[in-house]
């Protein structure tokens, strides 16, 4: 094992972070979070890692990690997520060319919109399996559980059933899959088990909060790098 151990350090060498093509900046983290690039690249990220269009962000066990996107947008990750930047657009002289698409395979984040959500709220969406989430400008939280949310409180005390579940702190937004469209505003909670099903307003007792550590929610940037160097990120 520790030999094991040895050849994965060995095979680990930091570089300082640089990409023409940055959507945003990693502030805050605690634990381990990892980026696969769009050429197929691995990397272990820090706080003052970029982050870019094509990568695929996973959070280990306890690991929490906040993104701040270049138009001043942040997303927030909860342990056991992954999620992949399908696609990230911004020039303040150029709004027309807005866009944004972040697919969330697993796991569960707090988004808050920065300056496309108030000049294009049309061109920010969040996918995921079960239903594709638009935005009205809004601070909310999303999780899909697919067995794997035992640990999330509920106010009935059993995990939260499979599926999507949403809540909005402020602003509305809209959940969309094959079976309809639904909107949800300030203070509300959603649900969608499926993609054949519905999604449904459901009352407080049966919604799901999304909630972060404050570690993690304080607006001064928190962790360090990687190594002895503190290195932005580690190639694998």
């Amino acid at each position: 094992m520790r030999r094991v151990m040895l050849l994965v350090v060995a095979a680990c060498f930091c570089i300082p972070a640089a990409y023409a093509d940055t959507a945003g900046q990693i502030t805050h983290l605690s634990g381990t979070l990892s980026a696969k690039r769009a050429d197929g690249s691995s990397k272990l990220l820090a706080v003052k890692s970029d982050v870019a269009e094509g990568d695929t962000l996973s959070t280990e066990a306890g690991t929490y990690a906040r993104l701040k996107f270049a138009d001043g947008g942040e997303v927030v990750l909860r342990p056991g997520t992954q999620v992949k930047i399908e696609h990230y657009a911004y020039n303040a002289a150029k709004p027309e060319n807005d866009n944004i698409l972040i697919n969330m395979f697993k796991g569960g984040l707090r988004a808050v919109t920065g300056l496309i959500g108030k000049r294009n709220r049309e061109k920010i969406t969040f996918a995921t399996e079960t239903a594709t989430i638009g935005i009205r400008g809004t601070h909310f939280g999303a999780l899909l559980c697919k067995n794997d949310c035992a640990d999330v409180p509920t106010t009935r005390g059993v995990p939260p059933p499979n599926g999507l579940h949403v809540d909005v702190t402020s602003g509305i937004i809209s959940l969309t899959n094959a079976a309809g469209t639904i909107e949800i505003g300030t203070g509300k909670f959603g649900y969608v088990p499926d993609k054949d099903t519905p999604p449904a307003i459901v009352p407080p007792e049966d919604g799901i909060q999304v909630t972060m550590p404050s570690s993690i929610s304080k607006d001064k940037a928190d962790g360090r790098g990687i190594g002895n160097d503190d290195a932005a990120e580690c190639k694998m």
